[in-house]
């Protein structure tokens, strides 16, 4: 009976204790640190007690054990992820990522793993991450195994296909999958292998396809399989390159809109040859870079907010420079060529004395990265932005033009001075207005290119020769001309660099349009009023 008793008694002390000490390691921060400071040998089994936490934070916390980045501090041996600073090491915490201090790489241990742990840990986080809720996490695992076939996860990863519900991230892991069965013994699954990746538009899958494809000493059937896939993810590849091409020339021909839009209508209007409407880019640059200075905690807004400043600072320049100069010099437009040059190098000296060369202008979070249509095409936001941002551009100036009584005048000086004046417009006031609005959009224009290219003093300086073809060729104050003609540079551009370069491919379009314009002085769209008329 007392041995029954003393059985008992053990018993429900060894149920006590195993359950204070899981309840001691459920706690997160508890078993990350015991994670941290245990042998390489009790690490794999502290790995499976966070990973059945469920705890979203322990895969952070995996990861950065795997890159190396997991830290003890020697003070109170709290563990922080640790980031390379030019000063030290940034450490975080492990729970929100907050950044905690920059500290001396003296006062941090690092975490250290061995081969066993190290492969305990790829299998448990990719078994993690492509068993995780938010699909773009998923989709980025497969990814990941795709660039690295591990035949280890071959298990997890053909798991993850049969409960995978989205059909998008489930055919990256197919791919994943067919990436490691193509080594295979299996002819079978070899096969299989090679049908999925004959499907696929990836780079990787290509490479393997030709390597299987030449090799001599393996199967005759095989290889002509993997012959034939070859081919029609070149043939797939080459579809999406096409693709990328365009959209690359539309981005640039979108870019070339916005520099070349306010322009045509300056010129167009006043037959101004406005050589400072570079400058005018450049002023909405730096006012977009002066806006993030004076609401540093705002970048995510800056870009919205620099708009309309750009908008003001630019316009108010240029109403300045016709007021003072220009409004002078109607009539001799070599002499506005000359006038307007001078202000260009006085602006490009006023901004360089109180500027650095360059200055860095953050780009959005909301603007930065790219959208991954396949493995061969993938499509960068801010490009995107700039194309939907210069069409709203185009439509809210052609609206202003067409249906408020600024374009009215305008359209009216346009084709008849002398007819205008007699109505009542006043026409120097419409001029000064007029070159304000086309410097203003260049400084919108100014904006948008802040974040595809760097902002100097010298920027203008790359886009007004671009524009002054633009609008030449689409039709000098036509907007629908300078459209087209923005677009159809940039595309033919963007096709003729692969094979002439980037400067001789310039001097292709730039011998086009000579010819082009001996052929159609007027340009694509030919404008009616006073110049044409002369």
């Amino acid at each position: 009976m007392n041995y029954t008793i003393k059985k008992i008694v053990l018993i429900a002390i060894g149920l006590l204790l195993s359950w204070i000490s899981v309840g001691w390691s459920a706690d997160f921060e508890s078993l990350t640190k015991e994670v941290a400071q245990s042998s390489y040998a009790q690490k794999n089994k502290l790995i499976d007690q966070l990973v059945a936490l469920e705890d979203p934070r322990s895969l952070t916390v995996l990861k950065a054990m795997l890159d190396g980045k997991l830290y003890l501090q020697k003070s109170d041996q709290t563990v922080v992820i640790g980031e390379d600073h030019p000063d030290g090491v940034q450490i975080k915490n492990i729970s929100d990522e907050q950044v905690i201090d920059v500290v001396g790489a003296r006062s941090l241990e690092k975490v250290k793993i061995n081969n066993s742990v190290r492969g305990k840990l790829r299998t448990v986080i990719a078994s993690l991450q492509l068993s995780a809720k938010d699909a773009s996490l998923r989709r980025q695992s497969a990814r990941d195994l795709i660039k690295s076939p591990d035949a280890e996860l071959r298990d997890i990863i053909a798991a993850a296909v049969e409960r995978e519900e989205s059909s998008s991230v489930k055919k990256e892991m197919e791919l994943a999958l067919a990436l490691v069965d193509v080594e295979s013994e299996n002819a079978d699954r070899r096969k299989q292998a090679i049908k999925v990746m004959s499907a696929s538009y990836s780079p990787e899958a290509l490479a393997v396809l030709e390597r299987l494809s030449a090799d001599k000493e393996g199967a005759a059937d095989i290889a002509k399989l993997a012959a034939e896939g070859a081919d029609k993810v070149r043939h797939r590849m080459g579809i999406m390159k096409f693709i990328e091409n365009l959209f690359f020339g539309a981005s640039l021909g979108s870019v070339l809109l916005l520099a070349a839009i306010g322009l045509a209508i300056t010129f167009g209007v006043m037959g101004v040859i406005n050589m400072a409407h570079g400058e005018m880019i450049m002023l909405g640059a730096y006012t977009t870079f002066a806006v993030q200075q004076i609401f540093p905690n705002w970048i995510e807004a800056s870009i919205i907010i620099a708009i309309p400043m750009a908008f003001l600072v630019s316009g108010s320049v240029g109403v300045l420079i016709e007021r003072t100069v220009i409004r002078h010099l109607y009539g001799r437009p070599l002499e506005t060529l000359l006038a307007t040059f001078g202000i260009s190098l006085f602006l490009q000296q006023l901004v360089r004395t109180y500027n650095s060369n360059n200055v860095p202008v953050v780009t959005p979070d909301w603007m930065s990265g790219f959208y991954q249509v396949n493995g061969a095409l993938s499509l960068t936001y801010n490009r995107l932005y700039i194309i939907v941002f210069s069409l709203l551009v185009l439509g809210l100036l052609a609206l202003l033009l067409r249906k408020t009584l600024l374009g009215l005048q305008m359209r009216a000086v346009t084709q008849n001075r002398a007819m205008a004046n007699s109505m009542g417009i006043r026409s120097s006031w419409v001029d000064a207005l007029t070159f304000g609005l086309g410097s203003g959009i260049a400084g919108i224009a100014g904006v948008a290119l802040s974040q595809i290219t760097n902002v100097g003093p010298n920027m203008g300086q790359g886009f007004i020769i671009d524009s002054f073809m633009v609008v030449v060729f689409g039709g000098v104050g036509n907007l629908l001309g300078t459209f087209f003609a923005a677009m159809g540079l940039g595309v033919v551009n963007k096709f003729l660099e692969p094979y002439a370069g980037a400067v001789l491919g310039k001097i292709f379009v730039l011998v086009f349009i000579i010819l082009f314009i001996q052929w159609r002085p007027r340009g694509l769209f030919a404008l009616k009023g006073r110049f044409v008329e002369d």
